[in-house]
């Protein structure tokens, strides 16, 4: 059935960000990706406006389209090469904050969620590229950076290159069923939310330790670059600014909320913004000697260690995992606030 232009101008204006019109015109990675990044933080689909035209009539076309590919190489394009360095490196970000507890994550887990980003932007619209060739070049460039979280910025540089230089059209294939679509996006969606929101929930202050570190490290490497740097730091602020600015200097009601305004905080204060958070961790205030926090960590390591708490084992291990990075936080000598902005 032929796709019609006002029904996909319809979908995008209500669920646009979601990627319902994309899946409408049967562009399920284009929709999952959207539905991943909220219409790639709304700016994507905002452009979009002006593609959709493009899209309906590629949709319309699109068996004629399949009979032809394999003949050729698509052509080369920047936009889509920029745009798989910023889904890799937002998918490594995720999973530095949802799962870098994971033992050989820095060798297995962060760059399979880097070259995942990347092979998703490959395979928007008729285009795809090579499965094993992108994931290979992720995983041999991840040990040269091992346990650095700026790893995700040459690991996605490196499977872009690749999938660039792999890429092809994608091949006839037989249609499918809606629910079949949905059944399949769903699953990648949950495998994608589930660990982050997990982590966000259930660990909450070990979370924000872990997005603190991630970001501090990565916006210390572009202090090399103050443009660049200053220009990231201002897209990372952006919503914690804007949300400010509309309900003003009173706060935000829901806990939520406030572990989110937090979350931006850290960009500006990360080492005063983690300390404060460690000494809450331990019961203790602004001051405290290196004997009192060593002393507090073994009472409290002594208190919530899952050996000792067997009936409430879930309680233990998050309290446990808290402690941890607490500690690890506070025995680390304090540094100047601005210090990684000094050359800027």
């Amino acid at each position: 059935m032929a796709k019609g232009l006002l029904m996909t101008y319809t979908l995008w204006a209500v669920g646009g960000p979601a990627g319902l019109h994309h899946l409408y015109l049967g562009r399920d990675s284009h929709a999952l990706l959207w539905m991943l990044t909220l219409g790639g933080g709304g700016l994507g689909w905002l452009w979009e406006f002006w593609m959709l035209p493009s899209f309906v009539a590629q949709a319309n076309r699109a068996q004629e389209q399949r009979q032809g590919s394999g003949r050729g190489t698509p052509p080369l394009s920047l936009i889509r090469f920029v745009a798989q360095m910023i889904v890799g490196m937002y998918f490594g970000l995720v999973a530095l904050i949802s799962l870098s507890f994971m033992a050989s994550f820095y060798i297995v887990g962060l760059p399979l969620a880097v070259g995942l980003g990347v092979l998703l932007v490959a395979a928007i619209g008729n285009q795809t590229s090579d499965l094993k060739n992108t994931l290979g070049a992720a995983f041999l460039t991840s040990p040269i950076f091992y346990g650095r979280p700026i790893a995700i910025l040459p690991i996605s540089l490196a499977a872009s290159i690749t999938a660039q230089k792999h890429r092809r059209y994608k091949p006839s294939v037989g249609s499918e069923t809606l629910s079949v679509r949905l059944y399949r996006l769903g699953l990648a969606y949950l495998a994608f939310t589930g660990p982050l929101v997990h982590s966000v929930l259930c660990h909450t202050a070990v979370t924000l330790s872990y997005v603190a570190d991630t970001l501090g490290s990565f916006l210390s490497w572009f202090s090399f670059f103050p443009l660049l740097g200053r220009l990231l730091e201002s897209v990372l602020l952006l919503p914690f600014r804007a949300w400010k600015l509309l309900v003003g200097d009173h706060g935000i009601s829901s806990s939520y909320f406030q572990e989110w305004e937090k979350l931006y905080e850290f960009v500006h204060s990360f080492q005063d913004e983690k300390r404060q958070l460690a000494l809450q961790v331990f019961g203790l205030s602004e001051g405290a000697t290196n004997e009192e926090i060593h002393g507090r960590y073994r009472e409290l390591v002594k208190t919530w260690h899952p050996d000792h708490n067997r009936y409430q084992m879930e309680e233990a291990q998050r309290r446990f995992l808290e402690i941890q990075a607490a500690y690890e936080v506070l025995r680390q000598p304090r540094k100047p606030r601005e210090s990684w902005r000094r050359t800027f």
